[in-house]
Order: structure tokens, then C-alpha cells, then sequence
């Protein structure tokens, strides 16, 4: 009878525990978006010009200064498009290479300030055709096989080299 008792205490233990081994995983934990602060605006001196493709006519920049690796597991930047015209689309951006998703922050301003934009949310790469930079930059450069770069110093190398392509691609 008491060993009958004494598993029957053992039992009740086991199923009134929480698996301790399941919390050891962050995956399992929800993601939490950390705060954000602009960075200063870009200046010409610290743009790196990136290939982002033959689909378009367009150069396209990030400035060095601006680039962070949250502990969120996103790499923010400023990005600056300049048309074949010489207009500048300037923009403070992340990317979550996780889920290969980006968000932007702010928007560049003529005065060189920058201005909330008027949607901020995350939004799937694959899914909007326009974003050749935030691509190329997610899958070849900040994001090689959807694993972010360890440094600021990493993401300038990789934009230096010209990116890190998969033998898949």
C-alpha cells in the first residue's frame, strides 16, 4: 500500500510539473519587437552603394553609420534610392531575417529630417515585387541563409564584398 501511495505521489508530481527542458528554447518564446531610435540623417560621405539587380535603373545605398543589430534579431539601416532622374527616396528601415520581413521606420525628408510613414508594419519580401533592395539585401548580404550578421563591422564587409551568394541562389 504505501509503495501503491508513493507512486501515485510520483505521478501526481510528473503530471503537475512543467517541462522545464521546453523553456530552455527561445523559439518558443514570443518575439518582442524592441524600441527603435533614428539614426542621424544620411550623409553622401557614409552611403555604400549596393547591387540590388538588373530590374531596375535605379542605385541604391545604405548608410554605414545607421546600420544596428538589434537584440531582436532585426538589422535597421538607412536606405537611399536614387532614380536614374536624381530623385532620392530615403528611408530608415529593418529587416527581420528570420522571417525575411521588413518594416520601415521613417521616411527621408527634403529638409533632410525624417517623418513617420503613414503604414509601419512588417511586411513579407516575397510578396511586394518593389522591394529588389530590402531582397537582396535580406537574402545575399544582412541575411545569408536567413541567419542575421553578427556585427554593424560584418554587414559592412558583406556590403563591401558585394554578398554573400548562396550556391543555391
Amino acid at each position: 500500500m504505501k509503495r501503491a501511495l508513493a507512486l501515485i505521489c510520483v505521478l501526481f508530481l510528473f503530471a503537475c510539473a512543467k517541462p522545464a527542458f521546453k523553456d530552455e528554447f527561445e523559439s518558443d518564446k514570443p518575439w518582442i519587437e524592441q524600441l527603435t531610435q533614428l539614426p542621424a540623417y544620411p550623409d553622401d560621405k557614409n552611403l555604400m552603394a549596393f547591387d540590388a539587380g538588373a530590374v531596375s535603373g535605379n542605385k541604391y545605398f545604405v548608410d554605414t553609420t545607421s546600420i544596428k543589430i538589434g537584440e531582436d534579431g532585426v538589422i535597421r539601416f538607412s536606405l537611399v534610392i536614387k532614380s536614374s532622374a536624381g530623385a532620392l527616396n530615403v528611408s530608415y528601415e529593418g529587416i527581420r531575417c528570420a522571417t525575411r520581413e521588413r518594416k520601415v521606420y521613417a521616411l527621408g525628408r527634403n529638409d533632410k529630417t525624417w517623418t513617420q510613414p503613414r503604414v509601419s508594419e512588417w511586411q513579407k519580401l516575397d510578396f511586394v515585387r518593389q522591394f529588389y533592395a530590402q531582397r537582396e539585401l535580406s537574402k545575399n548580404i544582412f541575411c545569408p541563409h536567413q541567419q542575421i550578421v553578427n556585427t554593424a563591422e560584418e554587414a559592412i564587409q558583406a556590403l563591401k564584398a558585394g554578398m554573400h551568394r548562396s550556391i543555391f541562389r
